[in-house]
């Protein structure tokens, strides 16, 4: 079965904010270029999709630093899964996932692979609510900023994680991946 990787930047207080100044350098990109590349398919949410496309879609224009190409072809390339029920189409290398989450994850997972990736906030909340997620990261940026969206809000039951790796950024920001104990 193909395992389902979420990754997500947060801050030390638990905000996943990108406008309140998360900011993945050059070093945390090779980074996400690399987690992603380990994977099939994207799977996101509307929210996690129309702000990807927006940032990654258009052509390359030079407005973002050479670094940050990979990451943008990676994504670009990638073939992605989107759960909405507000969009009315995709594209972009992307179809609908409808139905029962819980069933259409699950096919997913049983197709044969390397893996699913996902990112995002609601999205990651339902698949962790159905038990779906078989490894978390959480890349911990050094900063407090006590306001904003934070991870699982209103989880209604616990998620027993074991540490499995870690990795310090020269910018103090340590990504750590867990795996649910089960």
């Amino acid at each position: 079965m193909r395992p389902l990787r979420y990754s997500i930047n947060v801050t030390l207080d638990g905000c996943c904010d990108h406008q309140a100044g998360i900011m993945p350098d050059e070093e945390m990109h090779r980074h996400s270029t690399e987690s992603i590349k380990r994977a099939d398919a994207l799977l996101f949410g509307r929210v996690t999709y129309e702000m990807m496309e927006v940032a990654f879609r258009p052509a390359w224009t030079g407005e973002m630093p050479d670094w940050m190409e990979p990451f943008r072809n990676t994504i670009d390339a990638a073939k992605k899964y989107v759960v909405s029920s507000t969009l009315s189409q995709v594209d972009w290398n992307a179809e609908f996932l409808r139905g029962d989450l819980a069933q259409a994850v699950h096919q997913l997972k049983r197709e044969p692979g390397n893996g699913l990736f996902t990112g995002g906030v609601k999205l990651p909340m339902a698949l962790a609510e159905l038990g779906l997620i078989d490894e978390y990261e959480f890349i911990v940026h050094p900063k407090i900023v006590g306001h904003g969206p934070s991870l699982f809000a209103g989880l209604s039951k616990h998620v027993d994680l074991k540490l499995v790796s870690q990795k310090e950024f020269a910018s103090g920001a340590v990504a750590m991946r867990y795996e649910p104990r089960r």
